[in-house]
């Protein structure tokens, strides 16, 4: 049985800030990460290593080892795919959510401003249906008022 997480480890809060701190730790049962200080439960990464390291070299059945990892069949397969697609580092969590603003890009923005400007009555609702039009992008009111404002910030 795997060791829980102290509140106060440092490790812990590194795991966690890295995205890479296992829920579950209490659920990893494979016999390794209790017999050696080295291989620690808290962190997903070496987890999913082990997992996939005890199916494909020692040839243990997925389900078993998925199992014993505390993780599910698909999480295997997902954690197979990343890592023959990018080592060890594809085993790494990628940050959830767009990277930028996909929606409202420079040129949508540059649009919203072109059409304020040659009609100051439309209304965000109004602007989302131009955005539409003209690039087929769906976008909350809400979110075209938010645009705007920060471009206003951003003028002196």
């Amino acid at each position: 049985m795997a060791k829980k997480p102290k509140a106060t480890d440092s490790k812990v809060a590194v795991l966690r800030g890295h995205g890479c701190l296992n829920p579950h730790p209490e659920d990893v049962t494979d016999p390794v990460f209790a017999s050696t200080d080295f291989l620690d439960a808290r962190d997903l990464v070496q987890v999913k290593y082990e997992m996939l390291r005890r199916v494909r070299v020692e040839g243990h059945p997925i389900s078993d080892s998925a199992s014993a990892f505390g993780l599910s069949r698909p999480t295997f397969y997902q954690a197979q795919a990343a890592f023959e697609q990018g080592g060890l580092g594809a085993l790494l969590p990628k940050k959830p959510g767009p990277r930028r603003r996909h929606k409202l890009s420079t040129e949508v923005v540059e649009l919203l401003e072109q059409l304020i400007a040659a009609d100051p009555t439309l209304r965000p609702a109004e602007l989302a249906e131009h955005i539409f039009e003209r690039f087929g992008r769906q976008v909350h009111p809400r979110s075209i008022e938010r645009a705007l404002a920060a471009q206003k910030k951003k003028r002196p």
